[in-house]
């Protein structure tokens, strides 16, 4: 009975992110920033990904700032995420700007 509670009982909620660079250039200092904490990635290179994952507490907007390769620094804002929200959330840097995946995430519980 123990054991069957330990299995099916508990379930951790974290989000799947992978920061994508669709532009020609390098990209460098990147910083995502979530609610309660932050992760980052000193360069991605064209067509190069990063994965992290991460788990969400308190509620906010996820932000990413870098720098391009034209050495211009770039912020945007996305999608806001809530304590319990799961899934993927991709982060496309590209030339005409930052794009998410999706742009909206459902209430958390």
């Amino acid at each position: 009975m123990v054991l069957a509670l330990g299995v099916s009982g508990c379930h951790s909620a974290y989000i799947n992110s992978t920061i994508s660079n669709e532009t020609d250039k390098p990209v460098s200092l990147i910083q995502v920033d979530y609610p309660s904490a932050s992760f980052g990635v000193q360069s991605l290179n064209p067509g190069q990904n990063f994965k992290y994952r991460f788990k969400v507490l308190g509620s906010g907007p996820v932000k990413v700032s870098y720098t391009d390769g034209l050495q211009h620094d770039h912020k945007a804002t996305g999608p806001i995420l809530r304590e319990g929200n799961e899934g993927s959330l991709r982060i496309v840097i590209a030339n005409d700007g930052v794009h998410w995946d999706p742009a909206s995430f459902p209430p958390g519980r």
